[in-house]
């Protein structure tokens, strides 16, 4: 590559600096590591692109003796990690299968050169810096060696060392599981890319969580990593900024001395939060709870976070499940089955000649089978363990490493990979002239340098076999979309992931969806548990904050001994604590009251329209005819429309239904007034005419009945219409201390008008009555003088009594005290005026003739 003599000048200076000087040699100067200096295992096959690899698969590495008086040993890494391991064999398997793929990578072979990064910063950077500038076998003089992009690491404080090194060299850095939010800052790490969601997205999940169950006083403890304890510290901040307080904040101490963890445990206990949120990893992890199941801490719902969401270390033994049991926590997205990795993985043998060679192979066997691989490659000394016999087969094993039920991290190794492989393919694919370089260049694959297959990495976009896409937002991080786990007891003893819930970041406002009947709580409980610092208050007291307590903490104190009188339209509690709204009542359609005046109306509605029917059916006849027909008729319609105009005043009131009941009311009475008034004084001037020199039935003919009528009618129109302009009803709330009810009803809005449309009514009736009081011994049979005195007395009576009854009812009484009065008033007038020449017409047709309307009554002489 063209840069590679500057990378391995810089490389070197930096192993210089890093490495023990050897004695000065004769040879000259090579792109090799320093004579004397032991290089690194590394596990390694050649192809036309190859993809480093960073791997903790030891949990920790041995100090040596640094006093610089004797040349320094090797480092010795201990605590082989199997789920590691397992993680390193699955870029493997991605590059075995993509290097199966006629269509991905057509002529395009990937290898690999895999390091042991021992969970070590300085380990990890002398690992990055073999990567850039150690030597390819077969050449000399040459830094072939250099590769041009790296998978890993998983830590985030490595990762942190590694991405500060290759990110001075443009060289991109994929990581499958480092999550530190200060990776995403592109300033400081520009060549940094990771498929696993940032802290940031973690912790708005753990804190919509807490918000969603109500808890309130929440403890954290988190591990002794600088980016440990920044993600717990941003938790923190965000977590309190939705009303959420801290109930403890301990640091697990990186050596777990005993004194230490009792103490965490101690302020756990103390602390009364019954939600703790362990951010930590798994070492630490089972350290806190060693200590938990010595002090007999039971009734603590954990918080898991993603590191050790699916610890298999935590998981396995049953020991820990009396604990954990009910445990909550978010895991990166699990791929169901990835066909052809488990087979992979259980295809490896040392002992087999046709198995690649490989450094990390033979401890990890040794550390499956507890035997000795003596004189394998790179066995341990025997003569601590028995020799390995060759039977030994993996599949006749259960541990972490062939468990592929739960592929979270090693799907992220696996999408690593193939978002390399697909970067290499834009490249490979990249048609001149259209390239994304200066002049629209494209990479030349033979001399590709890190740079440009960055700046294809960060744009790639695809989804894969598993319907998953895999692409990069511009700080380099993956779509956030997390499983919200619940550890199970399952049917066979062991610790079952059941998902409850997701969280995607994608989603918007609902981004946590949760099915909480699937939770099983600490203890197997299945309510969800209360973590306050202190219960809500009883009624009768408020709130007193405690000094020197998060405000979550208070004590409840009793109110002042006064009492404070609620307004009008309120009503105390039962408690007597607050002022809710008084319930409003008024005459409804629900009301018994209420369908009952609905009942008599519709019924006299019914009755009216039964008598236009019998009188249009016989409208030829003498007793229909006589006294004008056509005022028969209209009389008849203005009832109907009294006996409607009732309906106005049930129901809620409204602006429209206030202004349109009493102008309603007014008007059709006035207009059924006003038609017997017109037939009243029809049979008047009809027995005055028969007086001999009188010729006054001219002016009481047909039209001047209408006029007589329209103009009456007219009169109130006026009326009323001026009452809905000055002052026009509307509804009012009727309040007392008294009552827990509020009574909504129509307030006439101005008395006046109000009193002026009665009293034209009353004028019209007491007109109409001593009319017809003046008529009532007319001889004639056909004459109704006495029907309308009779229907004019019920009509006065009614309204007389209204007056005193309308003013004394209170509330929505009044109002059925007026619909009461229409509808009698209503069906007086009907039975007084129609029962009787319906009574002739259906039953006693025989009187129905003009001769015997024509008739003179007979007088009674006795």
């Amino acid at each position: 590559m063209k840069s590679s003599g500057f990378l391995c000048g810089i490389v070197l200076c930096l192993e210089l600096l890093y490495l023990v000087p050897a004695e000065p040699q004769p040879e000259p100067l090579q792109c090799s590591l320093i004579a004397g200096a032991s290089a690194l295992p590394v596990l390694q096959r050649t192809g036309d692109v190859k993809l480093g690899g960073l791997f903790s698969l030891h949990d920790m590495v041995l100090e040596a003796d640094l006093s610089f008086t004797s040349k320094p040993v090797s480092t010795h890494c201990s605590r082989f990690n199997l789920r590691t391991y397992r993680w390193m064999q699955t870029m493997l398997f991605a590059i075995d299968e993509i290097n199966r793929n006629d269509h991905l990578l057509p002529n395009i072979t990937l290898g690999y050169k895999i390091y042991d990064s021992c969970s070590a910063s300085f380990h990890a950077l002398r690992a990055s810096m073999e990567l850039m500038g150690g030597v390819e076998e077969g050449w000399e003089r040459s830094c072939r060696g250099m590769v041009p992009v790296v998978i890993g690491d998983g830590s985030s404080t490595l990762s942190v060392a590694v991405a500060r090194f290759l990110g001075v060299f443009h060289v991109p850095q994929v990581s499958y599981f480092s999550s530190s939010s200060s990776l995403s800052n592109k300033a400081e790490f520009p060549s940094f890319l990771r498929t696993i969601p940032s802290d940031m997205f973690q912790v708005n999940a753990l804190v919509q969580l807490i918000q969603h169950f109500g808890w309130t006083w929440v403890g954290v403890v988190v591990g002794d990593d600088t980016y440990l304890l920044e993600g717990a510290q941003i938790f923190s901040e965000e977590v309190q900024k939705v009303s959420v307080c801290m109930a403890l904040h301990e640091i697990i101490p990186r050596n777990h001395t005993a004194g230490a963890m009792a103490s965490i445990v101690a302020r756990i206990r103390s602390s009364g939060s019954r939600v703790v949120l362990v951010f930590a990893l798994e070492h630490d992890t089972v350290a806190l709870f060693d200590e938990v199941l010595q002090q007999g801490l039971i009734g603590v719902q954990w918080l898991t976070s993603e590191a050790w969401t699916t610890a298999f270390v935590l998981s396995t033994p049953s020991r820990f499940l009396p604990i954990l049991q009910g445990s909550l926590g978010f895991a990166i997205r699990r791929l169901v089955h990835l066909p052809g990795l488990q087979e992979f993985l259980l295809h490896l043998n040392p002992l087999n000649p046709d198995t690649p060679k490989d450094p990390f192979l033979p401890i990890f066997w040794e550390e499956v089978f507890g035997c000795s691989l003596q004189g394998a490659q790179g066995g341990s000394v025997p003569g601590f363990k028995p020799l390995c016999t060759g039977s030994e087969k993996l599949e006749n094993v259960r541990n972490i490493f062939s468990d592929v039920s739960q592929l979270r991290v090693t799907y992220n190794v696996y999408k690593a990979v193939y978002a390399v492989a697909h970067a290499l393919q834009a490249i490979k694919n990249c048609e001149k002239g259209r390239g994304t370089f200066p002049l629209q260049n494209c990479p030349d694959t033979d001399s590709l340098q890190p740079w440009q297959l960055l700046q294809y990495l960060k744009h790639v976009e695809f989804f894969n076999l598993y319907g998953d896409e895999i692409k990069f937002d511009k700080n380099g991080d993956p779509a956030a979309v997390y499983d919200l786990l619940n550890w199970q007891l399952g049917a066979n003893g062991q610790v079952e992931f059941v998902t409850v819930g997701t969280y995607d970041e994608s989603l918007g406002t609902k981004k946590l969806h949760i099915q909480e009947e699937d939770i099983i709580w600490n203890r197997n409980q299945t309510t969800i548990p209360v973590s306050v610092c202190s219960n809500s208050c009883p009624p009768g007291t408020r709130k007193a904050h405690r000094p020197h307590f998060p405000v979550c903490c208070f004590d409840c104190v009793v109110y002042a001994t006064e009492c404070v009188r609620c307004l009008p339209e309120f009503w105390s509690n039962e408690g007597r604590t607050a002022c809710n709204h008084k319930e409003v009542d008024f005459l409804s359609y629900g009301d018994i009251m209420g369908i009952t005046l609905l009942t008599v109306a519709l019924l006299g509605s019914l009755c009216t329209a039964t008598v236009i029917l019998i009188f249009a059916c016989h409208c030829a006849t003498p007793i229909v005819r006589a006294n004008n027909s056509e005022l028969s008729f209209l009389l008849l319609f203005s009832l109907a429309l009294c006996f409607l105009c009732s309906l106005t005043f049930i129901g809620r009131p409204s602006e429209w239904s206030c202004m349109l009941r009493h102008t309603a009311f007014g008007i059709t009475f006035v207009l059924c007034i006003s038609c017997v008034l017109g037939k009243t004084l029809v049979v008047l001037m009809a027995f005055r005419a028969t007086l001999p020199g009188t010729n006054s039935i001219k002016w009481f003919r047909p039209p001047q009945q209408r006029a007589i009528i329209t103009l009456c009618t007219l009169a109130q129109v006026v009326i009323c219409s001026v009452w809905l302009a000055v002052a026009p009803p509307t509804p009012r709330r009727l309040t007392t201390h008294e009552s827990d009810l509020a009574i909504l009803v129509c307030d006439e809005g101005s008395a006046l008008c109000f009193s002026l449309v009665l009293g034209y009514i009353g004028l019209l009736a007491s007109l109409c009555l001593l009319l017809a009081f003046l008529a009532r011994k007319l001889p004639d049979n056909f004459n109704e003088a006495r029907l309308i005195t009779c229907s004019m007395l019920i009509f006065c009576a009614v309204w007389v009594a209204f007056v005193p009854a309308y003013i004394s009812s209170p509330g929505k009484y009044s109002t059925a005290t007026e619909v009461f009065a229409i509808l009698a008033s209503s069906y007086g007038l009907l039975a007084c005026l129609f029962l009787p020449k319906c009574y002739i017409i259906l039953l006693r047709p025989e009187k129905n003739t003009r001769t015997h309307l024509m008739a003179k009554s007979v007088p009674d002489n006795s």
